[in-house]
């Protein structure tokens, strides 16, 4: 284990922290002093040149966090404003005494009210230590108005940078879902464990850097826990790991044989992306199943693919019995066509990346097909929403559950695609049907969830330039590229979300705007080969 990638709940960190004052001996507020100390060391480290800070503390733990990195600045000769919402009175246990101590070093704290910002506050830096990891509400009144405030920056502290304890104010700490608004921070400083809410869906516009100190636990603390579904950052060395230097003696039949269906009349751009991933990600061979208005234009500039036009399903056999893994999805259509060849690929037993359309069709309530061990898919959220029968909105509000529960769902039939959508839109709380299927799912978007019936990992890489069409062409084709050369399910499909959304934070490099799916193809080709590094 290694805190570094490993993903805790809430209540997990909660069970550790707990287990390292019951059992080792460690104070509470030795761990909130320790808190505090980390904060203010993080601050000095990435704005030495700050002055003033304001530093806006609730009732709760976090709040005492906040309260010791106030006197710690302001025995640093520090201008520190204090801010105190909610009723002091309340406040108790660690946070009380780390009060007292701010109050002995000469703190003052300011209650709040609608002109507090504009009467008091002209800081270099705001320090929020409102909510910690235990929020489960919308914000109302006093909290919703000031993290309105600091996000707005309407008052004397236009350019100041926000610094969250442990997490920011209106984030949830399990799921990464706002609760109404929230801090948007420029640094947050976690402890203990990383909590999995600060890496997926809204989350990644309001962390800002994310910086973790364990406080010095001990790993006893973290050993104790039980936990069934391990959740994880894609390791860094996830590459150099899977994709060894290849024999000198290797030839094209050891890097299997890719099979991509797909591209409806007017729809080829989406398959000949793809296919082009997965030769530059080191498939041995890539074959096209595409209509036949596209057989003779589909590879021009790029010959290495093999193109075979299919007016009837049936003439994919020869195809799939050719192939170690199929790709079917990109620019493949809701045609009669299109039904027709997705009927035809899903009854074969070959490892299979199911995409874009396929998915659409697979979320079709008139297909009674059962969920399979050895296939891939790849949703984004509003595909996700067709295959589980619930809304975007609520997948999004909890990306790991969802995902989990694709690969351990199917939905009842409700009708046609019209009505779900209809149904959908007007209740968001979908019911989701028990049956285990195994298999790997992709939730895509900020923070791509890779999970299987074990595991799950986050991806921490990525850029809002990958906003643009192809892009999900483009990671089928990788994936494929992964499972062709041997990789099992999981790592395929782990990997290939890695070098997907690495390859896209260095071609935008040059800026986000404009990115294209292609542009990934220079970079692909170089983070397969580790060993030239």
């Amino acid at each position: 284990m290694s805190l570094s990638d490993t993903l805790y709940s809430a209540d997990q960190v909660k069970n550790i922290e707990k287990y390292a004052i019951n059992e080792c001996a460690i104070s509470g507020f030795a761990l909130m002093q320790a808190a505090g100390q980390a904060t203010f060391d993080q601050m000095r480290k990435y704005y030495p040149e700050s002055r003033s800070l304001c530093v806006i503390c609730s009732t709760g733990n976090n709040g005492g966090d906040g309260f010791i990195v106030a006197r710690l600045a302001l025995e640093a000769n520090l201008k520190v404003t204090l801010i105190q919402l909610g009723n002091e009175d309340s406040i108790n246990g660690d946070a009380l005494l780390a009060k007292e101590k701010w109050h002995k070093s000469g703190g003052v704290s300011l209650h709040y009210d609608s002109s507090t910002f504009s009467k008091h506050v002209d800081a270099d830096l705001i320090v929020d230590a409102i909510f910690g990891t235990g929020l489960n509400r919308d914000l109302s009144g006093d909290y919703l108005e000031v993290i309105k405030s600091i996000n707005t920056k309407t008052d004397n502290f236009s350019n100041a940078k926000v610094i969250a304890i442990d997490i920011p104010s209106g984030l949830s700490a399990n799921t990464g879902a706002i609760f109404g608004d929230c801090i948007r921070a420029d640094l947050t400083v976690t402890f203990v464990g990383l909590k999995q809410g600060l890496f997926t869906g809204k989350a990644r516009d309001y962390t800002g850097k994310i910086v973790f100190d364990d406080l010095s636990v001990p790993a006893v603390a973290y050993e104790q826990l039980e936990i069934t579904h391990p959740i994880r950052l894609i390791p860094n060395n996830i590459i150099e790991k899977h994709l060894k230097p290849r024999p000198k003696c290797a030839h094209k039949g050891n890097f299997g044989h890719v099979l991509f269906i797909g591209g409806d009349e007017g729809m080829q751009g989406a398959i000949r992306l793809a296919a082009e991933a997965a030769l530059r990600c080191g498939s041995g061979l890539v074959s096209v199943a595409t209509h036949p208005t596209h057989s003779t234009n589909l590879n021009l500039g790029r010959p290495e693919i093999m193109v075979h036009g299919i007016a009837q399903a049936s003439a994919l056999k020869p195809l799939i019995e050719k192939a170690t893994v199929i790709v079917i999805g990109p620019g493949l259509g809701l045609s009669e066509w299109s039904k027709s060849l997705f009927v035809e690929t899903i009854s074969s037993n070959l490892p299979t990346v199911l995409d874009a359309d396929a998915l659409n069709l697979l979320a079709d309530e008139n297909n009674a097909i059962k969920p399979k061990e050895n296939w891939i898919l790849t949703p984004h959220p509003k595909e996700m929403s067709r295959l589980l029968g619930i809304s975007t909105a609520e997948v999004e509000n909890d990306r790991f559950k969802y995902n989990l529960a694709c690969i351990e769902a199917k939905t009842e039939s409700r009708g046609t695609a019209e009505t779900t959508k209809e149904r959908n839109d007007a209740d968001p709380q979908g019911e989701v049907k028990p049956n285990q299927s195994g298999g790997v799912s992709i939730l895509k978007g900020a923070g791509t969830l890779i999970s299987n019936k074990h595991n799950t990992f986050v991806c921490n890489q990525g850029n809002p330039g990958m906003a643009s069409g192809g892009m999900g062409d483009v990671l089928s084709g990788v994936i494929a590229a992964m499972l062709a050369q041997g990789l099992s399910l999981f790592n395929a499909a782990s990997a290939g979300v890695y070098l997907h959304a690495t390859a896209a934070d260095l071609a935008a490099e040059n800026g986000e705007r404009g990115l294209l799916a292609s542009d990934l193809f220079s970079h692909l080709r170089t983070l397969v080969n580790p060993e030239n590094d």
